[in-house]
């Protein structure tokens, strides 16, 4: 038997800001909600539970002090990279600078409260 991973917890300053961001990006629905704030986002439909993880956007006074030592990386399900950078710049990302060449197949983007996130080339086959 094996673990698998069914939530990722972000904290962040403005969880509706960043579930609302999260949910046009990932097609996810929001799930749930706890006292603290937290909103939790995931699968249409599914939710908890399911094959992919669901997000937990968790209310956080602590001011980010440096790079995220984990970070999500997306792939267009239904476009190329170029229209799925198009979108996601739209949504709110913004490019970030975290000392790539300029010679990655990938873009490194923001959030909206500055969480990297890199956009991959589609895959054609898993790994």
């Amino acid at each position: 038997m094996a673990s698998r991973i069914s939530e990722l917890i972000l904290d962040c300053a403005d969880p509706e800001r960043l579930a609302a961001f999260w949910s046009e990006v990932l097609d996810y629905v929001e799930v749930g909600r706890e006292d603290d704030g937290s909103i939790e986002i995931g699968p249409a439909g599914i939710g908890f539970g399911g094959a992919q993880p669901t997000l937990i956007l968790s209310p956080s006074n602590e001011p980010r002090t440096g790079k995220l030592r984990l970070h999500i990386d997306v792939n267009a399900t239904d476009r190329d990279q170029d229209a799925e950078l198009e979108r996601l710049l739209a949504l709110g990302a913004r490019p970030v600078d975290v000392g790539q060449t300029g010679e990655e197949n990938w873009h490194v983007l923001a959030d909206p409260e500055g969480n990297e996130f890199c956009l991959l080339h589609q895959r054609l086959k898993p790994l």
